[in-house]
Parts: structure tokens; sequence; C-alpha cells
């Protein structure tokens, strides 16, 4: 297996934010450049960065994301650049083990300050939310349902992005009306539902269930673009349809194995975070790696 790419350095283009995963530079003079985007193998549970990464999700998610812009395209524009200047190419030529398969170009783009969610099954903070208030973000929910059950239909349920680390925060609908007008709420919200039909129909066309996902869009030349990773198992919860039974926690497409195996051992989720043990990487490599077999109907990155 090969090492895990956990941190880049693209000297001398400026790094100008370091996520969790991805790490962000630009590639040209600042604040109209575009943008390089990296994801690497760094693998975040219980808000931490782990000490071990898994060999290649970066390149998985980053394909996987790939996939589902060309997917959408006629839907909702996106942040791709189309055109990489012939400069912009040969400045990352040194850098070709770092940023093949796994970096995006992308055009740089006025962000809104709201996660779009859109949750079709009752599953994570939104059970927590329905147990306590008998809905998600405002919207009243029948009673009486299970935890993984389907919602009578897909419903928005936004959140406040929050750079101080930790969750982000559901918010209502009016709270995004406050925060970038009605108009723009309208437009993110009726925008949302409409990708995610269209990404549940192939999920369940290839015998998945797109329980819930999270999207990022801004503003491009004045046009909403759909931006960052798109219907990864990373921002979304996958289900096999086969597998589902409503009532608890269904099987997953993501860092299962690692969430499983930390709580095995008990960790604080304080810093550090220990490391995996091979087993667990190559596990959760291979539920990666089903994710993008199933969703793209490709045999090989």
């Amino acid at each position: 297996m090969a090492d895990a790419l956990l941190t880049t350095d693209l000297s001398p283009l400026p790094l100008i934010a370091r996520g969790k995963v991805r790490d962000i530079y630009a590639l040209g003079p600042e604040p109209t450049s575009d943008l390089l985007f990296i994801a690497t193998d760094r693998l975040s549970a219980f808000d931490h960065v782990l000490a071990t990464g898994i060999p290649g999700k970066g390149r998985i998610l980053t394909q996987i994301s790939d996939f589902w812009f060309e997917f959408l395209a006629d839907t909702v524009a996106n942040h791709l650049q189309p055109h990489p200047s012939v400069e912009t190419l040969a400045r990352l030529k040194p850098f070709e083990e770092q940023v093949a398969e796994r970096s995006m170009i992308v055009r740089r783009a006025e962000m809104f300050p709201v996660e779009c969610v859109v949750r079709a099954y009752i599953s994570g903070s939104g059970w927590k939310d329905y147990q306590t208030t008998g809905g998600i973000c405002g919207i009243p929910l029948p009673k009486g349902l299970k935890e993984s059950d389907r919602l009578p239909e897909p419903i928005f349920t936004p959140a406040a992005k929050i750079n101080t680390g930790g969750h982000d925060e559901n918010i209502s609908y009016d709270a995004v009306v406050r925060a970038v007008g009605p108009e723009i709420a309208g437009k993110l919200r009726d925008l949302t539902l409409a990708i995610f039909r269209k990404a549940s129909a192939h999920a369940a066309s290839k015998g998945l269930i797109l329980a819930d996902t999270k999207f990022e869009f801004g503003l491009i030349d004045g046009q909403i673009a759909l931006c960052d990773e798109v219907l990864t198992p990373d921002s979304s919860r996958f289900w096999p349809a086969d597998q589902y039974a409503p009532g608890g926690p269904q099987p997953s497409f993501d860092k299962q194995y690692v969430r499983d195996y930390l709580e095995s051992i008990h960790w604080n989720k304080q810093a550090p975070a220990p490391a995996l043990p091979p087993l667990v990487v190559e596990r959760t490599l291979a539920k990666y790696m089903e994710a993008f077999h199933l969703l793209t109907g490709r045999a090989e990155l």
C-alpha cells in the first residue's frame, strides 16, 4: 500500500488555507486568481485529524466530485475552471506527485455563509434534533419516527458555517433568509432539493440510498455555482439499499470502521488523536473504493 499524503508543499505557490482534508493554494495574484484545491489523505473523526491517513482517499474523493460535477452540469453551474491557462499547468508540473488525480483548479467564488443540507432520512444531528424538538431545523415532523426512517419528503435543513472548529450548527430557514436575503435563500433551497432529487435517483439505480448530503454554493460572475466537494462519502450518507433496516444506524460508505475502532479503544476524543492499525485503514479504504465503483461505474481511478 502506498504512503498516505498527509500534507502538501507547493512552494513558492501561496498556501491560503489548510482544512481537515484540503489544502488550498492561490494560482496567481490575490484576490482574483484561480485556486488549487488538493484533497489530501488526511482523515478526521470526532473533529480531530487522525495521526494516520487513508492512502488514496484524496484521489477517490476528487474523482467522485469530478463525476458529480459532470453529471449535474445541466442542473447547476460549478466552480471548476474549464480552461486552465498554459502558464498555470506549467506552474503545477513540478508538483505532479502531489496534485495528480487529487486536485481541482477552480474559479474563485464569493461563498455563501451557509451549508445547504438536505435530508431524506432521519439520522445524525437530525435524529438528535428530532428527539429533542420533534422536528429538524424548526421543520415539524410526524411523531413516532425511528432512527434512519425515511421522511415524508426531502427537507432543506441548513447549517451555519463555524470556522472555530467543531460541528456546524443547524439553523432555520429564516436564519438563511437573514443571512443572504429572501431571493438567494429561495434559490439555494430550490437548487439544493433539485440536485438532491437527481443525485438520489442515480444512487438508487446503483443500489444506494442517499440519506442526506450537504452542498456549498458561491457566486461566480453573478451566477450561483456549486463549489467544494460534491456527494462524496465525506459529505453524504450513502447506505446500501439491500441492507436498509430503520430503527438504528445503518451501514455506510465512509469512516464507520474508524469511528467503531476509536470507540472500542475508549479514546477521550481529545488531542492528540491516535494512530490507526493497518486493518482499519485497509477496511476504510475499501469502503471508499466501493463507493467510487458504485457511483461512477468505473473500475479504476
